[in-house]
């Protein structure tokens, strides 16, 4: 079983949602229990985005179902050092505004560690911090996040098992991962102070969040080696610990992938394809090489036993990855192809591509969208949101300093547009980290945004009428945490849909946007095709929903249903549409934890991707764009 495997236990649900309600849930039996008793209970609470659903269960129920937390004391993990508590990213910000503003916690009761405190007194206050934890009686729930080198609390990979509350250095790819908290790399404190490893150890209970890109972290932590370098992997020796995850932070888990492991296989086509191409990549054997003997050195001694031998089984998986190959991304006009992704009857189609921000559909899938294209098919595309929160201060000023000087050049009166040029610049000098633009900026922002897409747009062949811009409501808040998917989200791509009527549609599927963009924008199209599937819309049956990742991850090479091969020429095509986001180059203000820009990152990914096709003894390509279809 799947257990002799993860050596601490690990609950998997289906969203991140339902998995904060669970978490919620225990929180909640605990607080009555301790109420019954007369008890305080004594919470460990954690920060990030990871717990923002959690915070925001926790409010509903105390809200909605009477949930008091009057005898609740918590203790916080962490704070930056140094900063301010009434900081926008301080965490003591965070909380009181995700949770302890909303509920009847009693303030006395509220501990965090102080941003402010001098440095010469920081070992006392650390002391002191632990101190007030015993004498509270000890953390009897802690709740975790964890990041992706491992750690949690801020207890950075080499952190002691023996640690205690400390101030600590922060490794450059945690500041990365929480550079979306402020303006620029530069402004993120280089320090913090943290509980420790054998604080958080002391916890009666242990719950750690973890959701979408977090797998591979997860995996090293559940069922790796217990040590210092992966922080988390100490929570082994705790006796009451688990791992609440969803099923993205779940995909590298043995029991997801390598189930025949476990003694729990079904062999399913695509499961056999899993198994036959981990084996080969790690055999280094095209697929068509291996052997009886590889299936039984890789524990596939059941595979073969059940299929036959294994020139029947590597025939089968080698033709499912040479069929998922095309050049022709909407099918081949009057070609016959059972095997193909695509159909090739419908030519040409009608084509949708949502593009969560401004720029995700020529990072993402430049190549397929120019092919779309040149193909002969009536491509559009959708930018779902406007993208203004990713432009830096110093393009606005850029591109008004230009309207101003192109109107004097051609001798209009440019008294306007120096005044709002003025009056920007005023803003923006004075403007406090974090602090949200005005209306009129954002505008600003987002018209360099649309003029880029346009662009880009022209650079394919694209007509004005093919170019959407939806600027969906859940995005402009003006600030990194954006709304939840809202009814007029769902509303405006519903009629768009119903407008256009197209045969394939393509979104993206990459949950690992930092921002989570990515996500509403992928449940909104849900939820549109769901309601119109409901409602009996005819065209639907004969649409196809393909979904693409973005500048974060690429599917596994296992689930690729539809791969579009790039020449280098094409490569450089694509790149050059990618630099046509000039905004977006050298310096993204909201790039998540990788430095890289967006069009190495896509290369790179692309690259790898057709790399893989190749090891596996397939035709070798310059590079590969993937997608998985979605069936609704």
């Amino acid at each position: 079983m799947f257990e002799s495997f993860e050596k601490i236990p690990v609950q998997i649900f289906e969203t991140p949602q339902k998995g904060s309600q669970f978490a919620a849930q225990e929180i909640a039996k605990l607080i009555h229990q301790k109420q019954s008793l007369g008890q305080n209970c004594v919470l460990g609470l954690a920060t990030g985005s990871t717990p923002i659903l959690l915070y925001k269960e926790l409010v509903r129920m105390h809200q909605q179902e009477g949930l008091s937390f009057k005898n609740v004391v918590s203790f916080n993990l962490d704070e930056y050092y140094p900063i301010e508590r009434n900081a926008t990213q301080s965490y003591w910000t965070f909380m009181h505004q995700n949770l302890f503003n909303h509920i009847d916690i009693k303030a006395e009761n509220i501990h965090i560690p102080n941003g402010q405190w001098g440095k010469e007194d920081i070992k006392k206050h650390c002391d002191a911090f632990e101190k007030n934890i015993e004498s509270a009686g000890g953390i009897d729930f802690q709740i975790l996040g964890i990041g992706s080198n491992g750690h949690i609390g801020f207890n950075e990979p080499g952190s002691s098992i023996y640690s205690k509350t400390r101030l600590i250095n922060l490794e450059n790819n945690t500041r990365i991962a929480n550079q979306k908290e402020f303006q620029n790399i530069s402004q993120v404190p280089r320090l913090a102070i943290t509980a420790g490893i054998s604080t958080i150890l002391k916890a009666k209970r242990i719950i750690l969040l973890a959701w979408g890109s977090k797998s591979s972290i997860v995996a090293q932590s559940v069922e790796g080696e217990v040590t210092e370098k992966i922080p988390a992997s100490l929570l082994q020796t705790h006796p009451n610990c688990s791992f609440v995850i969803d099923e993205h932070a779940s995909t590298e888990l043995t029991r997801n992938k390598s189930p025949w492991l476990t003694g729990e296989a079904e062999w399913t086509p695509k499961l056999i394809r899993k198994a036959v191409i981990d084996m080969a990549l790690k055999t280094g054997k095209p697929i068509l090489m291996l052997t009886n003997k590889d299936y039984n050195d890789f524990s596939l001694g059941d595979l073969l036993a059940e299929k036959g031998g294994s020139s029947e089984i590597n025939l089968q998986v080698y033709y499912m990855l040479r069929d998922s190959i095309t050049g022709w991304p909407g099918g081949k006009l009057n070609a016959i192809l059972p095997g193909h992704p695509e159909r090739c009857e419908i030519h040409p189609k009608k084509v949708v591509i949502f593009s969560p921000h401004p720029d995700d559909d020529i990072i993402s899938m430049g190549g397929t969208f120019m092919r779309l294209h040149d193909q002969g098919h009536d491509v559009h595309i959708a930018y779902q949101t406007s993208g203004n929160i990713a432009v830096t201060d110093e393009f606005v000023t850029r591109f008004l300093d230009f309207a101003v000087g192109f109107e004097e050049l051609s001798n209009i009166d440019n008294g306007i547009s120096s005044v709002i040029l003025e009056k920007v610049s005023s803003f923006l000098e004075g403007k406090k980290p974090n602090q949200v633009d005005t209306d009129q900026i954002r505008q600003i922002k987002g018209l360099i945004r649309r003029c880029e897409a346009r662009a880009t747009c022209r650079y394919v062949g694209l007509k004005p009428h093919q170019i959407h811009f939806q600027n969906l409501p859940f995005y402009e808040t003006g600030t990194i945490q954006k709304n939840p998917m809202g009814e007029e989200d769902v509303l405006q791509t519903i009629a768009l849909l119903r407008e256009l009527k197209p045969h394939q549609v393509f979104c993206a599927g990459d949950l690992a946007d930092p921002h989570g963009t990515h996500k509403v924008c992928l449940d909104i199209i849900f939820e549109s095709f769901k309601r119109m599937k409901a409602a009996g819309d005819e065209w639907i049956k004969d649409c196809r929903v393909w979904l693409y990742k973005g500048a974060w991850q690429e599917w596994d090479i296992a689930e690729i249903e539809m791969a579009i091969p790039m020449s280098p020429d094409q490569v450089m095509k694509k790149r050059n549409g990618i630099f046509i986001h000039q905004s977006q180059k050298d310096m993204v203000p909201f790039q998540g934890d990788d430095s890289r820009e967006f069009w190495q990152r896509a290369e790179e990914r692309n690259s790898n991707t057709a790399d893989l096709y190749a090891k596996l003894g397939l035709t070798k390509y310059a590079a590969i764009e993937a997608f998985v279809r979605w069936h609704f």
